[in-house]
């Protein structure tokens, strides 16, 4: 059984490995945090992704997980509402879509459910792989931690700074496009007393999303804010939150309670809105996966999309040749490529706002599924 390692258990690495284990393989996935990641805002689960979701079998379990928004009001600055709808809510589309929005934990929590009881699927929390050294037949890997290890093939599905594509084609500004802003999300108790409505508010160079989860006991709040590159660690939590502190406190409305959430909660994050361009996603024993290889930025709004689908389309590839990597990948390469274009064209298409309905709906359709993965 040929091994597969890993790097990340977020979505695109639990579904890989979930879909490898159906075809035969032993995945192996390492993950950087201690335990299964919480937080994180509300994705979605859009048009050709649905299918991956569905042939998993997982589908009716994602329609028992998704958010019950039933609108949305728009704010000025100082909190008067400007307008609302009960048709369309900014963080997913349409309300009468087929399209599916839940919380990004409960999916990843959902897909490490599927395999983490299965003896030929093993997990690795608290590390990461700090060395790849490709030799005849397999890649040796180092660890920060644990011993090395000889596997069959290498996959970073470890987001937008992945340590696999540092190490298999260079740092990572060769590859990142910023896009004019950050974006921190952090969970709240739910002080706005909000019952499945979400507001939206803009107030300079600077705004938020703040949503109502799991039952309306807990608030997820999105801010961002515009700003080109600071210079900074990415993985000073610390020094993200000053950041975002000082952004919250300039705001007009809810700032001082805003300022109180982002302090105190312990799922804060916060990174720069980019996207990853490369011209190709394998090197060698090594391939890249989701954020890790074409991250197309929340803005985009398919990120979970392009993850699901790239994750079936890989699984797919491994099991139709499974002795040859190179055949493999770039076939893997060829049907993804195009739906990757597509949907990071959306976060630069209208950069005031969300894509428009048209092209949401031809790029998240932008690509035809191969056969089910063996």
């Amino acid at each position: 059984m040929r091994t597969v390692l890993i790097s990340g258990g977020g979505i695109a690495g639990a579904a890989l490995a979930l879909l490898l284990r159906r075809g035969g393989f032993a995945p192996v996935v390492v993950e950087r945090a201690p335990g299964v990641r919480t937080g994180g805002q509300a994705v979605d689960i859009r048009g050709a992704a649905l299918d991956v979701v569905d042939r998993m079998g997982l589908l009716p379990e994602a329609r028992r997980m998704r958010t019950r928004i039933r609108g949305m009001s728009m704010l000025d600055a100082d909190g008067r509402e400007v307008e609302r709808s009960t048709e369309y809510a900014l963080s997913s589309g349409r309300l009468d879509s087929e399209d599916i929005e839940l919380l990004r934990e409960d999916l990843v929590r959902s897909l490490h459910e599927h395999t983490r009881d299965d003896p030929a699927v093993e997990y690795v929390f608290g590390d990461a792989i700090t060395s790849l050294h490709e030799h005849e037949g397999g890649v040796r890997v180092g660890f920060a931690h644990g011993p090395e290890r000889d596997v069959d093939l290498v996959v970073g599905a470890d987001g937008q700074h992945s340590g696999v594509r540092r190490l298999a084609f260079g740092p990572a500004q060769d590859f990142t496009r910023h896009l004019g802003s950050y974006l921190s999300v952090f969970s709240a108790d739910n002080f706005l007393g909000l019952e499945d409505w979400q507001v939206w508010l803009r107030d300079g160079d600077a705004g938020f999303g703040i949503m109502p989860v799991r039952d309306n006991a807990e608030l997820r709040i999105a801010f961002g804010f515009e700003s080109g590159p600071l210079d900074g660690d990415h993985r000073d939590t610390e020094w993200l939150r000053r950041l975002v502190v000082d952004r919250l406190a300039t705001l007009r409305w809810e700032s001082d309670r805003l300022v109180k959430a982002a302090l105190e909660a312990p799922d804060f994050y916060c990174d720069a809105l980019a996207q990853i361009r490369m011209d190709q996603w394998s090197r060698g024993r090594a391939v890249l996966l989701g954020d890790a290889g074409y991250c197309a930025s929340p803005l985009s709004g398919q990120g979970t999309s392009l993850a699901l689908v790239g994750a079936y389309v890989l699984a797919d590839a491994l099991a139709r040749t499974p002795g040859d990597h190179r055949t493999s990948f770039a076939a893997y390469e060829t049907r993804m490529r195009p739906f990757v274009e597509a949907n990071q064209a959306l976060a630069t298409e209208n950069p005031g706002g969300p894509p428009s309905e048209e092209s949401m709906t031809r790029a998240k359709n932008a690509i035809t599924l191969p056969g089910a993965a063996r």
